[in-house]
C-alpha cells in the first residue's frame, strides 16, 4: 500500500474517532492571551511568517497557537498538499508557534462546511486575536473596519453586505484572501462569537510565487526561491524530498476509480457536495480507466477547483449526513500537532475550552 493509502486509511480511523466523541468543555479558566491563526502553510513562506511575525510583535507575550488543516491532507482546492500535516507543523513550531493543532478537512467540505468548523475551533481555543492576510483592493478598508467593529459581514453573490446594517459594502467578487475573511466573519456570527477588534489584519507582502516553490520542490532546486521562504521550510523539503515524503499531487488512483465505477447512484448522490446531476452524469460516462477520463466526466461547478474537490471526496467517500454530524460535533477533539516545549502545552490546556485533548 502506498504512502497516501496509509495516510487515508489512518485519517479515516481518526475521523471516525473523532465522530464518536463528544465535546467536554473545560471548567479551566486562564488569563493567558492567545493568538490563533489558520494558515495551511503549504508550505510556510514568507507571507505566512510575516503575518505570525507581525502579530508575535503585537502581542509578545502570547501564545501563538496556529490551526493548520488535517484530516485526509487535501487543500481547500481538493489539491493533495506538500507535506503531510506532521511536517508542516514542524516548520510552524521551528519559526515561531507555540502549539499546532489539526484543523478540519478542508478537501473533502464545501468552503462553507470548512469555515464553519474553523471558527467553531477559534472558539473552542478561546482566541483572543486572529491575524490574517490580506489583499489591499477599493472598498476592503471599509470591510475590515465593520468585521473589527463585530458587524455582520458576509459574502453574497456578488456583493459583499454588512447584515447589522443591511447595507451592501462591495459589488462584485473577492479575490480568495479577501473572501476568506468574509467567510470567518459571517460563519463567527453565526455561532455567536463576538469578533469586535479581534482581528489582526496583516497586508499581505509580495515577492513570493506559489507557482515558483511547487516548480523549486518538484526540481529539487530552491536557487529561484531561497528569498521566498525561511531557511527551515527549505531545510525541511531538501530533507523530505530524500525521504520521499513529498505527497503533492499524489492520490489513491484505485480508491476514486472503484468508487466512481462501482458505487450506485443513491450512494453516489449522497456523498458530501455531490447532487443527483453530478452523480447521474459519472454513472453515464463509465467506467473509467484512469483519472483523466473520469475529469472529463465531472460537471464543472462553481468552483474553478470544483473537480479536483469531486476527487478527494471519491477518494474519500464520506456522505454528507456524516460529514454533517460531524461538523455539529466539531471539535470534538483537540488534535496537537505540535508545540514548542511542556511550559507551552500546559498553558494551552488551561485556556482552552475543551478537555479532550491528544497528541498526534
Amino acid at each position: 500500500m502506498s504512502q497516501v493509502s496509509n495516510i487515508l486509511k489512518r485519517d479515516y480511523e481518526l475521523f471516525l474517532n473523532d465522530l464518536s466523541q463528544d465535546y467536554k468543555i473545560s471548567d479551566t479558566t486562564s488569563d493567558e492571551i492567545l493568538v490563533s491563526d489558520f494558515t495551511e502553510y503549504n508550505p510556510l513562506h514568507n507571507g505566512h511568517f510575516h503575518c505570525m511575525k507581525t502579530a508575535k510583535h503585537m502581542f509578545n507575550e502570547s501564545l501563538f497557537v496556529a490551526v493548520v488543516p488535517g484530516l485526509f491532507e487535501r487543500s481547500g482546492r481538493g489539491i493533495p498538499y506538500i507535506l503531510p500535516r506532521e511536517l508542516r507543523a514542524e516548520i510552524a513550531i521551528s519559526v515561531g508557534a507555540d502549539i499546532v493543532v489539526e484543523g478540519p478537512p478542508m478537501g473533502i467540505m464545501g468552503s462553507g462546511q470548512y469555515s464553519l468548523c474553523l471558527c467553531k475551533m477559534f472558539k473552542a481555543l478561546n482566541t483572543d486575536y486572529i491575524p490574517r492576510g490580506y489583499k489591499p483592493v477599493e472598498g476592503m478598508d471599509e470591510i475590515l473596519k465593520r468585521i473589527n467593529m463585530g458587524h455582520h459581514v458576509a459574502s453574497k453573490p456578488y456583493k459583499i453586505v454588512d447584515k447589522t446594517t443591511n447595507e451592501i459594502l462591495l459589488k462584485g467578487k473577492l479575490e480568495e484572501d479577501n473572501y476568506v475573511i468574509t467567510s470567518f466573519a459571517n460563519s463567527l456570527s453565526k455561532i455567536g462569537f463576538d469578533y469586535a477588534d479581534k482581528f489582526i489584519f496583516v497586508e499581505r507582502i509580495g515577492g513570493v510565487s506559489g507557482t515558483l516553490i511547487r516548480e523549486s520542490i518538484l526540481e529539487d532546486n530552491f536557487d529561484n526561491v531561497l528569498d521566498m521562504m525561511p531557511s527551515k521550510t527549505i531545510e525541511v523539503l531538501k530533507r523530505e524530498i530524500k525521504n520521499d515524503s513529498i505527497i503533492y499531487g499524489i492520490r489513491d488512483v484505485d480508491r476514486i476509480l472503484d468508487t466512481a465505477n462501482n458505487y450506485s447512484f443513491e450512494e453516489l448522490s449522497n456523498l458530501n457536495l455531490f447532487n443527483e446531476k453530478l452523480a447521474q452524469n459519472i454513472i453515464d460516462n463509465r467506467y473509467y480507466d484512469d483519472l483523466n477520463q473520469l475529469e472529463d466526466a465531472i460537471l464543472q461547478g462553481f468552483s474553478t477547483h470544483f473537480r479536483q474537490r469531486v476527487l478527494s471526496i471519491l477518494e474519500n467517500p464520506i456522505p454528507k449526513k456524516v460529514i454533517s454530524q460531524y461538523i455539529d460535533k466539531y471539535p470534538s477533539v483537540i488534535r496537537i500537532l505540535g508545540y514548542k516545549n511542556k511550559n507551552s502545552l500546559e498553558i494551552f490546556k488551561k485556556k482552552i475550552n475543551n478537555e479532550n485533548i491528544s497528541l498526534f
